[in-house]
């Protein structure tokens, strides 16, 4: 029986087979890349630097910039690499990484949404008893704690996938290497493969969501019933409308891609998803949270 030795290197699908827009799309993603990096160094700077910023949230918003920063340079930098090679490899040991990595940020982020929906629900709900609930040993627990789950999870797929025997084709049908399509290339049995990615990451994929979700119905719940001034509903709304944009603009591809079951006809489907959680996600972020947040477009403005 062929052991996975026999493949020592994987080719992957570019974006687009029409030769004359690679070099259009590496200048627009290049341009995304550097505009994502510079961006959520920035708003990871001023929540470092600004003791206005040292609350809760800010340190919750900071993770954020870190996880978004690494989320995109885990695919984007050898994208930008296949946009201006012929032969679009990479190495086993390399595949393995970027599948770790890519699923270390991804369930980092997921769950770091979570927490960051629970934070809201505190800071809107029992506002006298924030302070004490989200103290500075708390958050940096329950940040360790995301990080931690985050890089087992991804362990466990990279172990568990870099055991398959894969002595067939190896052209993966994607532009990044994820353990949906690279089952589709392994030779025997990948029962147990399919559900650890089916459970472990749909739970938590659909846990963190729903947990988030269930924050902000308490939050609107809680608002119509023990708010009378509708000033006040606004004002308490609008700092939520921020993080809520985010986590919809995560979770809704995330949830597509890996709820619903692979085809050949999916795997297209899943690349033009792909691009929009792990590249324009990350944009996204910092340009939500300057816009919609005061305190950080200040900082922001005092670092200038």
């Amino acid at each position: 029986m062929l052991n996975r030795t026999s493949v020592t290197e994987f080719l992957l699908l570019p974006v687009t087979d029409i030769q004359v827009l690679q070099p259009v799309l590496f200048v627009v993603f290049l341009a995304v890349y550097i505009i994502n990096v510079s961006g959520n160094a920035a708003i990871l700077m001023v929540v470092i630097s600004d003791p206005r910023l040292h609350s809760a949230m800010y340190f919750f918003l900071g993770n954020l910039s870190c996880l978004d920063i690494c989320f995109s340079t885990v695919t984007l930098p050898k994208m930008l690499e296949n946009f201006l090679s012929t032969r679009k490899a990479i190495s086993f040991l390399g595949c393995i990484s970027q599948l770790h990595f890519f699923h270390f940020m991804g369930s980092t982020e997921s769950m770091l949404l979570t927490v960051m929906g629970f934070d809201r629900f505190v800071a809107i709900c029992k506002p006298l008893h924030y302070t004490l609930i989200m103290n500075h040993q708390v958050c940096l627990q329950m940040a360790v704690t995301v990080w931690i789950i985050g890089f087992s999870h991804a362990l466990l797929h990279s172990v568990m996938t870099s055991r398959l025997n894969f002595c067939g084709s190896n052209h993966i049908n994607h532009f990044f290497c994820d353990v949906k399509p690279l089952l589709e290339l392994a030779c025997g049995n990948t029962e147990l493969n399919q559900w650890l990615l089916n459970t472990v990451t749909g739970t938590i994929a659909m846990g963190s969501f729903f947990l988030t979700f269930l924050s902000y119905f308490y939050i609107i719940i809680y608002l119509f019933f023990k708010t009378r001034s509708f000033s006040m509903l606004h004002k308490a709304l609008s700092t939520c409308v921020s993080h809520f944009m985010v986590v919809v603009l995560f979770f809704v591809p995330v949830v597509f891609v890996y709820i619903h079951p692979a085809s050949s006809s999916s795997m297209d489907q899943d690349q033009i998803i792909a691009i929009m959680y792990s590249v324009v996600t990350p944009i996204l972020n910092p340009l939500i949270y300057t816009l919609r947040n005061k305190e950080v477009k200040g900082a922001l403005r005092r670092r200038m």
